[in-house]
């Protein structure tokens, strides 16, 4: 039961993400929500990279079945750099709706161009 704690971790990130994004009306929330979800996101790939007692693979005398994955932890740092980049997208197009409409509810200013 000990090693499946980060995997609820993961469910309750992405539970939570989603709350965020389906019942928030605040633009920033939604942004939060979004976020928490690709942490979630990054989380499942690193325990899936993850063996226990496993050595760096950039060691080349280790035995081949006690190295850890590699190829989870390159798409968990490339997909930081992409949940950073689409953040910092998403709260500057949230800052331009602030200043074009006045607010940042998301029911209030629905389609009034």
């Amino acid at each position: 039961m000990l090693h499946n704690i980060p995997f609820i971790a993961v469910i309750v990130l992405i539970a939570i993400g989603l709350y965020g994004v389906l019942f928030k009306r605040n633009l920033i929330k939604i942004v939060m929500g979004i976020n928490i979800i690709g942490s979630g996101v990054n989380l499942f790939l690193i325990e899936l990279g993850y063996r226990e007692g496993g050595v760096a693979p950039i060691f080349t005398s280790a035995p081949k079945l006690e190295m850890v994955l590699p190829t989870p932890q390159a798409l968990t740092l490339t997909s930081i750099v992409i949940n950073i980049a689409v953040v910092a997208l998403m709260l500057s197009l949230v800052t331009l709706i602030y200043k074009h409409y006045g607010g940042i509810d998301s029911e209030k200013r629905r389609l009034k161009g």
